[in-house]
């Protein structure tokens, strides 16, 4: 009787999961790249993208410089375009991540979040990466906007 239960019980735990993680229906980021409107003149542009299902049911809000500008969505991406400076991206689950990074006018940055393992839940914590790698990894992400789109 016990492993019947249990057996549902994960059953429905790995279908929960699966629906969570499949459910970016946003256009992918090669379709959409034609229509993102340029840079307006003295401003820079991140991209915040997240290639991993795993851990997907933890999708924590993604903050920067206190301000929420979207979730860390598996398969997803969002964008904020912004003014040159220096700017704080946090992430928070039991820990709190961040990563600094600064913005030059018309710079496009890229920022993958990642997942680790942590005590009670994954962890996702920002990474800088370079565009060459970036642009390679976010074709298949899906967009989920963002706070500032």
């Amino acid at each position: 009787m016990r492993v019947k239960v249990l057996s549902k019980l994960l059953f429905l735990l790995m279908l929960s999961f699966l629906l969570t993680a499949c459910a970016t229906t946003g256009p992918k980021f090669n379709e959409l790249a034609p229509s993102i409107s340029n840079l307006a003149p003295g401003m820079g542009r991140i991209f915040i993208y997240r290639t991993s299902v795993i851990g997907g049911l933890i999708q924590p809000e993604v903050k920067l410089n206190g301000e929420v500008i979207g979730r860390a969505v598996p398969k997803g991406f969002f964008y904020v375009d912004k003014k040159p400076g220096n700017y704080v991206i946090t992430i928070s689950t039991e820990v709190t991540r961040k990563l600094s990074l600064t913005l030059d006018e018309g710079q496009i940055r890229y920022v993958r979040l990642n997942v680790s393992m942590g005590f009670f839940v994954g962890h996702i914590y920002p990474e800088l990466v370079e565009p060459q790698v970036a642009e390679k990894e976010i074709q298949n992400c899906r967009y989920i906007g963002g706070k500032n789109n």
